[in-house]
């Protein structure tokens, strides 16, 4: 039986820790501290942790390869037996949709998402389920590239703590409900 991989996508190093391009790494952090693991394994250009939800395995990954190549590292890891496309939940930002909104599907396109598309290239199915959430300006912005690599602003880092903890228990409710009912609750 294969294991749930939960992908959050992001940029590694300290200079992009609190960016919105990060919140994937975000709710992978969340997700390991209130399930008291650690995320320090090496595997495929990745860091994983390992922990269960209802008795369940499921890894967390962080891809170390710059959100352009996530897809490298996720196809490196789905490579394993005990892993599957079918149990692969990716977390990115989404610049389409509204500040602090989540939005959970089981396949679907890109999206203009540099990380989604590295990973459906990779791959070479759009058949996975994804969680994004929304990091929209209520104004327009002229650089989107810089937008979603600036840090939060103080309003923002509350509103995305509200829904970090939301995104892992919608998260959760994927592994233990599946994808429908969490579509249902969540978006």
């Amino acid at each position: 039986m294969s294991n749930w991989l939960i992908a959050g996508l992001g940029n590694p190093g300290p200079e992009y820790a609190k960016t919105r391009h990060n919140l994937g790494f975000m709710l992978v952090d969340l997700l390991a501290a209130q399930l008291q693991t650690r995320i320090g394994r090496d595997e495929c250009r990745a860091v994983l942790g390992r922990a269960e939800i209802d008795n369940m395995t499921i890894e967390l990954a962080k891809p170390q390869t710059y959100m352009n190549l996530s897809g490298e590292a996720i196809s490196c890891l789905l490579a394993k037996d005990d892993r599957s496309v079918a149990k692969l939940i990716v977390i990115s930002d989404d610049l389409a949709l509204p500040t602090g909104t989540i939005r959970i599907r089981p396949k679907g396109t890109h999206g203009g998402h540099n990380g989604l598309r590295s990973i459906i290239d990779c791959l070479n199915t759009q058949e996975f389920t994804r969680l994004r959430i929304g990091i929209q300006p209520e104004h327009p912005v002229s650089d989107a590239k810089r937008f979603v690599l600036e840090n939060f602003s103080k309003k923002e880092s509350e509103t995305f703590e509200k829904i970090l903890s939301e995104s892992a228990d919608a998260v959760r409710t994927i592994i233990t409900d599946g994808v429908d009912a969490a579509m249902a609750k969540w978006n």
